[in-house]
């Protein structure tokens, strides 16, 4: 019942840090610091990224209709938009996917620690505060839809996503962050953000699932539990956030992540530097 807990307590921190621009995978790390989620070392790296499923299914259902090509509501117009949109997310994810692949076992292995978390957490979090204050009060021309976004600003967003797989760094924060330096407005590129993490998720916890499965190391009924549990709560948490911060981006900056971001790295790194 304690690990049932547990994973409720995880699925809560997923849902609610996997759309704000603060890093799921490093409050998940953190998390794990302190809440120790019983489990052999190999569920635990495969938990960590395939709780993250349930995040992603709250996206499907809350923009189903504008991501679904065969909507007959659709006109034939607005299917190939869809199409279109769809194409550019696939171009998008080609590059952290490239380096994602290659990388995966040397990051879990040497980049997974608090000190890297809470340094990405403080240099982000800067990357934020600065962005934000230099586009303060300027009436820039930005892309406010995310049909908008050409296939240049598509593949140099996901440049940015490469960021991300440093724990700490926030996909979804690298993301924005890299898409209103080209000029894409927050609205859109939190949309666009969150396309893109259906594929990148669903590819990275297919991974880790293989991984786990060739490892040879078997699951139990409560691991199985701990897993269904986090992602279900995730899935119902995200429902919540991701309508929150839609309309929270459309009226502010996002200069007060940044801030958390500075805030809590400082809090981290002292406390493992300390102890």
């Amino acid at each position: 019942m304690i690990e049932i807990l547990k994973a409720i307590l995880f699925g809560i921190v997923e849902g609610v840090t996997e759309w704000l621009p603060v890093s799921s995978t490093g409050h998940i790390i953190l998390l794990d610091e302190f809440i120790f989620l019983k489990g052999s070392d190999e569920f635990k790296s495969m938990f960590d990224v395939v709780i993250q499923l349930g995040a992603i299914l709250a996206v499907i259902v809350l923009f189903f209709q504008k991501l679904n090509p065969f909507a007959p509501s659709k006109s034939k117009g607005e299917k190939k938009q869809t199409w279109n949109l769809w194409f550019k997310v696939i171009a998008a994810i080609i590059p952290s996917g490239v380096v994602g692949v290659l990388l995966d076992d040397w990051m879990d292995a040497h980049l997974h620690n608090g000190i890297v978390v809470s340094i990405a957490l403080i240099v982000y979090g800067i990357a934020f505060v600065l962005v934000e204050r230099k586009n303060n009060g300027k009436h820039l021309r930005m892309v406010d839809d995310v049909h908008k976004i050409d296939y240049k600003t598509a593949l140099l967003i996901g440049a940015f996503q490469c960021l991300s797989l440093v724990p700490g760094t926030s996909r979804s924060g690298s993301t924005i962050l890299g898409a209103i330096m080209l000029g894409v407005g927050r609205s859109a590129g939190a949309e666009f953000s969150f396309f893109m993490a259906i594929p990148t998720m669903l590819g990275a916890s297919a991974i880790k699932g293989l991984k786990f499965v060739l490892s040879g190391v078997g699951i139990t009924s409560m691991e199985i539990a701990v897993l269904i549990t986090g992602c279900v709560v995730s899935f119902i948490v995200s429902l919540f956030v991701i309508k929150a911060l839609m309309d929270y981006v459309r009226r502010h900056s996002f200069s007060a992540f940044g801030v958390y971001r500075i805030v809590l790295g400082i809090v981290v790194l002292a406390y493992f530097l300390i102890f």
